[in-house]
């Protein structure tokens, strides 16, 4: 049986393998730190047994660890030129999703990871097209 594996960082899985390249700019724009020193701490797992699932369908599976959510590199993510991955809700609300750009995810994982924020505050202050892109000032 598939189950989420455990990982020292949170949780990146790739469920798309059709552009190596973006998989990699992903990566590294991902983890880029912030002007202000803000990085995200990220755990990606490339593994083909992934490949093609849904959030949906990631969110049902069993999970090694306890994680509250997760991001996922999806084809959107890779095709899309904002590259925004899928942020996907574990706990609260299972199977719930928005997307974040590169560029925002260590506000979502660092708020996440320590619980300073819940899930629905990102979810709600996504655009109107679905994306992250940051708090309005």
């Amino acid at each position: 049986m598939l189950t989420l594996p455990d990982t020292p960082c949170t949780l990146v899985l790739r469920t798309d393998f059709s552009d190596e390249a973006a998989w990699e700019a992903v990566r590294s724009a991902s983890i880029a730190p912030t002007a202000d020193g803000f990085a995200a701490s990220l755990s990606f797992v490339s593994d083909r047994a992934f490949a093609d699932l849904t959030p949906e369908q990631v969110a049902a599976l069993p999970t090694a660890t306890y994680r509250s959510f997760l991001f996922l590199v999806d084809n959107v993510t890779v095709t899309n030129v904002e590259t925004p991955l899928v942020a996907l809700d574990l706990l609260h609300q299972p199977g719930r999703w928005f997307r974040v750009v590169p560029a925002e995810i260590w506000s979502v994982e660092n708020n996440l990871s320590i619980a300073n924020m819940d899930f629905f505050e990102f979810a709600d202050a996504a655009d109107r097209d679905g994306v992250f892109r940051g708090f309005s000032k």
